[in-house]
């Protein structure tokens, strides 16, 4: 059997010291903001897989279909020898593609979580043992040291999260990506697609409500870890489409005026009634939007695959 090799280039208190920074950072901007990636403690994940599997949530089911359908065409294209896979956590989707690269030599999962890393890690090496698995905890919006693997390397982003970054932030996220590659290597991004507002909204604002749980989830984490006094029922939940920029943004919007305390960072934040609190930016893309970004960064889109009903991309783009 392979080994898993497992190596933190993430020091044990990063997560600690991002969180403050951002706290301070946003609750004292105008307007308001926290970045989505402080949703996902265990309680965050438990609920965003629950999201995923609701039916105004298309995304999941959009992507995956594209991957058990091209995945063959996946492989022919990149020829990749190794698969790195930004924002890993589990592994699941990846198997489509690890089942139809068959040239693979090594695939290096990155993350922040060393739990999800380590469980998904040790399935695959179980489950394939010529496969070299080299996990990397780590913060696939920082710099990255890729071990010496075999090439052609295919970088894959996938569920839309590129979506979630700001212009500048995906502008500066991409060309960090191409640093990455070789000449020739490629990056398969998966994108969300601009469709119907209203399907678009329901898809952040379900009619079960757990989407409006995920997103005060936020909130409990900031009180847990930073002994912050923010009461969930406070706020409500409100998904806008801004048309203008093509993208969605999940807010919470305080329903009264209110004083929240966050005790590890001496902070009083006030909120007047009605003042949100904006918690995700999901941009929604192009085809010629995404080309012309990708090659902003060095990197030529080369093969365009969507699912059958054209909700959702993976773009398949090479370092020149």
């Amino acid at each position: 059997m392979s080994p898993l090799h497992v190596t933190r280039t993430l020091p044990e208190d990063a997560t600690e010291a991002a969180l403050r920074a951002d706290v301070e950072h946003g609750l004292t901007d105008d307007p308001k903001w926290l970045p989505p990636k402080w949703f996902y403690d265990a309680r965050g994940s438990e609920l965003f897989d629950r999201i995923t599997e609701l039916p105004e949530y298309y995304p999941t089911r959009a992507e995956r279909e594209i991957l058990a359908d091209r995945s063959g065409e996946i492989a022919a294209a990149s020829g990749a020898r190794t698969l790195v896979e930004l924002g890993s956590g589990s592994s699941e989707k990846t198997r489509y593609l690890l089942d139809a690269l068959t040239s693979l030599a090594a695939y290096v999962p990155v993350d922040v979580s060393e739990s999800a890393l380590t469980q998904a890690g040790r399935a695959l090496v179980a489950e394939r043992p010529d496969l070299e698995v080299h996990a990397l905890i780590a913060d696939f919006t920082a710099p990255l040291d890729l071990p010496a693997t075999p090439g052609p390397r295919l970088v894959a982003f996938l569920g839309g999260t590129i979506g979630n970054l700001l212009p500048a932030e995906r502008a500066a996220f991409l060309a960090a990506v191409r640093a990455l590659l070789e000449p020739g290597d490629g990056l398969l991004l998966g994108t969300d697609l601009v469709k119907d507002e209203q399907v678009l909204v329901r898809a952040y604002d379900d009619a079960a409500g757990v989407t409006a749980a995920f997103d005060k989830n936020v909130l409990n984490v900031v009180n847990r870890e930073l002994g912050a006094d923010f009461d969930p029922d406070a706020f409500e939940h409100v998904a806008v489409w801004d048309a203008r920029r093509e993208w969605i943004e999940m807010r919470l919007r305080s329903r009264t005026a209110q004083t929240v305390k966050v005790s590890a960072l001496n902070l009083a934040v006030e909120f007047a009634p009605g003042e949100d609190l904006r918690t995700e930016v999901s941009a929604k893309f192009r085809r010629e939007g995404v080309s012309r970004e990708l090659g902003d960064a060095g990197l030529e889109l080369t093969h365009w695959w969507t699912d059958a009903r054209e909700r959702f991309a993976l773009s398949l783009s090479v370092a020149r």
